[in-house]
């Protein structure tokens, strides 16, 4: 055997992964976890109520590759309902292993090896993994901060769009920015789409928690995408239950047919107690969601606040878990380095987004924070965040700067 049995194209992504790494050292020295993105409570009673039935009423086999036939329709019924898009449950609706199943089946079922497929910089880090399990070149599209919000330049769009672009895969809200892509921006994407025949990819888990009054869009609800749109949802983060990894797929036929084909030699089915429950809180449970996204819109503004004492500069989150400080605030640009002296000297575990990026210099003074956590938790932390970053600023240089509600104000770097 070699030294290492390891494939070429994996070699990289060998060791934990930046959101185990730094949750290792959470533990270690018992240190306040804002890294990584689980939420400190449990879904709604309800939800929970119907998992512990089902597994009383038998529901602890297998459950079909495609998921329980109750959970399909739910999801379908849902998509309707909110998005005006309908999809059959029979053929059009897969059920996964959270959406990181889904986002792996789809890559490796409708993509060749050489295929190029566009992305969006910085990007959730099991992307990179899946498409090189794929076989695929990425192409990275970066979103850079305008001043008031993340967004791309519509022409690198367009140029990173060639001869061998298999597909755009796109994460809306998105992860770790909390940007929501607008009618505009998703209008290009279309137009791309339709123009080069592209399938597009849509990462959608956090599109019931939305802030400051916008909208989640759907690409599929556009005109010429329902077709070539693989919408992909889940319930761990709609329900605040990421460990039960239930997620799906929706999309014609054929693109659904393509991830069933792969997810079914992969976990084949998964919690069927739990799919139930999903059903149930797909159709039940939407007001709680409801409390959930304006809670997490609180807590985010309460994070922000305690943040502001100490003059650390924050960028804009309208949605997901995530709020992104700027590590220059503390007087230094390396985002990393910082993580990593935050947790001895503060006792607060954050990201360093840079681990996300692919053009490591835009993203290297990135902090990505996690706001779902308990408002007292938040409150102390950002406390500690705040002290550090007075006791780190002494004698630096004033600087304007914009913050959540986007109006200027001074902060240190």
């Amino acid at each position: 055997m070699t030294d290492a049995p390891l494939a070429a194209r994996l070699r990289d992504l060998a060791g934990p992964t930046i959101f185990s790494e730094m949750t290792a050292l959470a533990q270690a020295a018992g240190a306040v976890n804002l890294g990584q993105g689980f939420p400190d409570g449990d879904g709604p009673a309800a939800l929970l109520e119907a998992a512990h039935a089902a597994i009383d009423q038998g529901l602890n086999q297998y459950p079909p590759a495609t998921g329980l036939p109750v959970l399909r329709k739910a999801i379908a019924a849902r998509r309707a309902a909110d998005h005006g898009v309908e999809y059959d449950p029979e053929t059009e609706v897969v059920v996964t292993a959270g959406a990181t199943e889904a986002i792996a089946a789809a890559l490796i079922g409708l993509c060749e090896p050489g295929d190029e497929v566009v992305v969006f910089d910085p990007l959730y880090d099991s992307y990179g993994a899946c498409l090189a399990m794929a076989e695929v070149r990425r192409v990275p599209v970066l979103l850079e901060y305008d001043g008031t919000r993340f967004s791309f330049d519509p022409d690198a769009l367009r140029a990173a769009v060639g001869p061998r672009t298999r597909l755009i895969l796109l994460n809306t809200p998105h992860n770790p920015s909390g940007k929501v892509f607008d009618a505009r921006e998703l209008a290009l994407i279309a137009e791309l789409c339709v123009e080069h025949d592209l399938i597009a990819v849509v990462d959608e888990v956090y599109e019931y928690l939305v802030y400051d009054g916008l909208r989640h869009l759907t690409p599929a609800a556009l005109p010429g995408m329902r077709e070539r749109t693989l919408s992909i949802s889940s319930a761990g983060k709609t329900f605040s239950a990421t460990g039960w990894k239930v997620g799906w797929a929706c999309g014609p036929a054929p693109l659904v047919t393509a991830v069933r084909t792969v997810k079914q030699y992969l976990t084949f089915g998964t919690g069927t107690p739990f799919q139930a429950a999903v059903a149930h809180g797909l159709t039940a449970c939407m007001d709680w969601v409801e409390e959930l996204r304006a809670g997490l819109e609180s807590r985010r503004d309460l994070l922000v606040a305690g943040l502001r004492t100490g003059g650390i500069t924050t960028y804009p989150s309208s949605a997901t878990y995530f709020l992104q400080m700027d590590a220059r605030s503390f007087g230094t640009g390396d985002g990393d380095a910082l993580c990593r002296e935050l947790v001895r000297s503060a006792g607060v575990v954050a990201i360093p987004s840079v681990a996300l990026y692919d053009d490591k210099k835009a993203g290297r003074h990135l902090v990505r924070l996690a706001f779902c956590k308990d408002e007292e938790l938040l409150a102390g932390a950002a406390g500690r965040l705040a002290a550090q970053a007075r006791a780190a600023g002494a004698g630096q240089v004033a600087r304007p700067a914009r913050d959540l509600d986007g109006r200027a104000r001074t902060s240190k770097t």
